[in-house]
């Protein structure tokens, strides 16, 4: 398990404390040694009436007890009865055991959101994670539906990293096969064109975007008319050349433009090199294994399936290892199957030390998820783990109606015309504000507005106020209000945060405390969403509160005849304003002091 920080986080806190009352239990009762404690977690309850946090611990360790979940449930309660965080045990239902902790359990959570600060909730020492998304085509610029899974990929990827994890961020350039054939003859079209033929309409079947016009200008520029005296099979690999890295150059360009960078682009030419075929060799690898065979493979029912060939070839034996066929590795002219490409990459990734594996896919590979992770399974002898995340179309709007076709990719809206229109912060943050399998709509006129019902505003706007209600407090009360964001963490540490007593600023505090706690979940479920989630929820309470501020003095931030109240309340602005940063910080969102 990964080392916390210095400081446990509440709900940490309290898991050790169930954790200890279940294992002074046991000594006393004689369970049988060598119990799995780890199955016992502390959560918040589904239901805010029933305490602050809720375990499971006789539910799951009723069986090595020998007892009934109830009767184990109460007395570990007993114990947890004694403890002097805690204020009220409940069991409820077969055997939960809900909690409700002292007032001052939610001070000293405040008091280690202000002394962590930008670490608190980071946990250290976890596992080497490969991250691989985006992986888009290099046949074309980047448009809206690879924007979401590069978005959702570097988030994630960021959340594992704040996680503790070792994270490589990888890019799988699909430079070998028919579609970057088809881009060199299209980009050869483009080349004639910048010598001064007249191509006329784009043929079916090639790309007929404006994007390639610039690769067909560099070629004439390059070569001059030199091409045009070589046959396809002489001048085909030069013009591929070309345009992929043009085409990669661009796609690198328009992911910076969303603060998005790769650690590795791995080509999969790569793979079958002369020479250093490494296709070749994970073939004889799984042959060794016993993993692939020659065989005839049923026709698919349903649908037409597009490796299906009606003849003895090549199969790997995917049906032992989850799949529900088994699947060729050759095509029948001698060509490898995209699969078998797939499988050497991952047993090569396997290879580089990483065990964990997670790829990002579109929602049209949903049906190569099982493939791929018998793979993984057959190349690492099960002991590499691949998780595929699918992220779900994105449907842009402007004011609810579809926005029409970009006139220079040819049939879609480019990544960058999105973030040249709205900006940065609005496509990461909306990106992620809904679960990545559930298609999202994207309203470009939405993520304008400045209201409530524009998330990305509506929690930039909160970071923004908590320094705003700084600002005033510094010329009203605390002229000494450090600006220095360190200095003034330091200098509000000292307050007195027990006086934070009233139901609604509890309820903040309360939402402070469960920020490492969410991070985990989230960590763990590979759902980066949920930050942004939680960070709205955040932002509602905390706007919430100063609105109520308004009509309700005593509940106003800045008390002008209480210096210590006024310290306390500012101590939580700071906590909120911490973790809203924080949290932003994770999605690769800005978190402003000021809202123009």
């Amino acid at each position: 398990m990964p080392d916390t920080p210095s400081a446990l986080h509440l709900f940490a806190d309290v898991l050790a404390r169930v954790h200890a009352a279940c294992r002074a239990l046991a000594a006393d009762a004689n369970w049988p040694e060598g119990i799995d404690f780890s199955r016992v977690v502390v959560e918040p309850p589904r239901d805010a009436s029933h305490g602050d946090m809720a375990t499971n611990a006789a539910m799951v360790l009723a069986k090595e007890a020998k007892a009934k979940p109830r009767d184990l449930a109460e007395q570990i309660a007993e114990r947890l009865r004694t403890d002097a965080l805690i204020a009220k045990v409940d069991v409820a239902g077969p055997g939960f055991i809900n909690l409700t902790l002292k007032p001052a359990a939610w001070a000293e959570a405040l008091r280690t959101v202000l002394r962590e600060g930008a670490d608190y909730g980071r946990v250290r020492g976890g596992t080497k994670v490969n991250v691989e998304y985006v992986s888009a085509n290099p046949t074309g610029p980047m448009h809206v539906g690879h924007c979401r899974g590069a978005v959702f990929g570097d988030a994630l990827a960021s959340l594992l990293q704040f996680g503790g994890h070792d994270v490589t961020r990888e890019y799988y350039i699909n430079d070998a096969g028919a579609q970057v054939d088809v881009l060199a003859r299209s980009a050869f079209l483009r080349y004639r064109e910048a010598l001064g033929e007249n191509i006329g309409a784009i043929p079916e079947g090639l790309y007929p975007g404006d994007y390639l016009k610039p690769v067909g200008a560099a070629l004439a520029k390059e070569h001059g008319d030199k091409l045009l005296a070589m046959s396809e099979a002489e001048w085909l690999p030069t013009v591929r050349a070309k345009a992929i890295a043009m085409m990669m150059d661009e796609i690198k360009d328009d992911l910076a433009a969303l603060n998005i960078r790769h650690d590795v682009f791995f080509s999969e030419r790569s793979l079958i090199e002369t020479g250093n075929n490494k296709v070749a060799e994970t073939i004889d690898f799984l042959k060794a294994k016993g993993d692939i065979y020659e065989g005839r493979l049923p026709p698919p029912k349903g649908a037409p399936v597009e490796d299906w060939e009606d003849r003895e070839q090549l199969l790997f034996k995917a049906t032992a290892y989850g799949d529900d066929v088994d699947r060729p590795l050759i095509k029948s002219d001698n060509s490898y199957t995209y699969f078998a490409s797939d499988i050497a990459y991952h047993k090569n990734k396997f290879d580089r030390g990483f065990a964990e594996m997670i790829d990002v896919w579109g929602a049209d590979h949903g049906g190569y998820i099982k493939r791929m992770q018998a793979a993984v399974k057959a190349t690492t002898s099960g002991k590499g783990a691949l998780d595929v995340k699918i992220v779900q179309l994105v449907k842009l709007l402007r004011n609810g109606e579809p926005v029409k076709m970009s006139k220079r990719s040819g049939d879609f809206v480019t990544l960058r015309e999105v973030v040249d229109e709205v900006g940065q912060d609005a496509v990461r943050f909306m990106m992620l504000y809904r679960k990545n399998d559930a298609v999202l709509d994207f309203d470009l006129a939405k993520v304008m507005e400045q209201s409530r019902d524009n998330p990305v505003f509506y929690v930039q706007y909160g970071h923004a106020r908590g320094h705003s209600i700084f600002r005033n407090a510094r010329a009203e009360v605390f002229p000494e209000l450090p600006e220095d964001t360190g200095k003034r963490i330091a200098w509000l540490g000292e307050s007195a945060v027990e006086r934070l007593s009233d139901p609604v600023e509890l309820e903040l505090l309360k939402r402070l405390a469960i920020f490492p706690r969410m991070l985990e979940a989230a960590a763990a479920a590979h759902e980066p969403h949920r930050i942004a989630f939680y960070l709205y929820d955040l932002a509602s309470e905390f706007h919430a509160l100063w609105t109520k501020g308004r009509d309700l003095p005593y509940l106003r931030f800045i008390i002008n005849n209480d210096a210590d109240l006024t310290k306390a309340r500012l101590a939580m602005v700071q906590g909120v304003v911490s973790v809203l940063a924080s949290g932003l910080a994770i999605l690769g969102v800005h978190a402003p002091d000021e809202m123009r």
